[in-house]
């Protein structure tokens, strides 16, 4: 009796924490659509990331207080070190080099780019965690890999011959993304959910603010109404809600899973920037966006 019910509280966890890694996923993969509205008003990448995060950043620090309030347990100097470490690397450089990126590529382009961050944190877990890498990964590897490829030859029949170079900014966010996925599966269990989103985001916001005083001026800020729009847009949507469900999500379905179920991803973002963006898609595109998917759905099959 007892095993039963464990068993249906199990379940139910993991279908709660399927949802909201499926919400998360869908949340992000509307930021790019945002992202290359927004450059339509010729702002640069890191303007327009200071308004994410500036219309973001007061959500957080309210969260934070009322975590904070909730407990008596003080998070501890190591932690909170790893904590700014994962806030700079998960939010801040990812984020800024996905900005940067989206200047040159098509938003579909970059979804599925940052899609492949399930093949990373599998090679970065064997490399760090000494996890056995099985030879069904290698080939959803090659796969992925492959339908990459094919969708980089998409964009640079459509958007132009800077395709290569906006791919290794996305590229790098999406290593970064994947350092932050393993790093936060540690420290999530000790220190929260909630906690460690609020002040990971904390982190990320204030260097976008002290590298936007340092580059920018404040005239900068002296944009079209919306650019504003687009700017709170990203920070309800794309920011603040996904973030707190992938942290949930991760914590009740760990951080492999989670990221596994980001293959909504690249399919909702192809079929947005369709109807916002009237993107061109091709059966090349296409193809190799089936290419990933199938290689990620391979690797979740070998992982279990």
């Amino acid at each position: 009796m007892h095993t039963k019910t464990f068993r249906n509280t199990l379940n139910s966890q993991v279908i709660i924490g399927l949802l909201l890694a499926s919400g998360a996923a869908l949340g992000f993969s509307a930021k790019a659509i945002f992202v290359k509205l927004a450059y339509t008003y010729n702002v640069d990448a890191v303007t327009l990331l200071m308004f994410r995060m500036m219309f973001a950043f007061p959500f957080f620090i309210a969260i934070a207080f009322f975590e904070e309030r909730k407990t008596t347990k003080k998070i501890s100097r190591k932690n909170m070190s790893f904590i700014i470490i994962m806030g700079l690397i998960g939010y801040y450089l990812s984020s800024l080099f996905d900005f940067i990126g989206l200047q040159y590529v098509s938003a579909g382009l970059e979804r599925l780019i940052l899609f492949i961050y399930p093949t990373m944190v599998v090679l970065l877990s064997a490399l760090f965690f000494n996890q056995r890498i099985r030879k069904e990964a290698f080939f959803a590897l090659a796969l992925s890999y492959a339908g990459i490829a094919l969708a980089m030859v998409h964009d640079v029949q459509f958007t132009g011959n800077h395709v290569l170079f906006g791919s290794a900014f996305i590229l790098a966010s999406t290593l970064t993304y994947s350092l932050f996925l393993i790093g936060s599966g540690e420290l999530i269990p000790k220190v929260g959910a909630r906690r460690f989103t609020a002040y990971a985001m904390i982190v990320s916001c204030l260097a976008v603010f002290v590298q936007f005083i340092v580059t920018r001026n404040l005239s900068a800020l002296n944009q079209p109404t919306a650019i504003y729009g687009y700017g709170l847009a990203m920070a309800i949507f794309s920011t603040v809600i996904p973030a707190f469900l992938l942290a949930a999500a991760i914590a009740r379905i760990g951080a492999s899973r989670t990221s596994i179920i980001g293959s909504l991803g690249p399919v909702a973002t192809i079929a947005m920037a369709v109807v916002f963006l009237n993107e061109p898609v091709s059966s090349m595109q296409l193809f190799g966006a089936a290419l990933v998917l199938g290689g990620i759905f391979i690797l979740g099959k070998s992982k279990e």
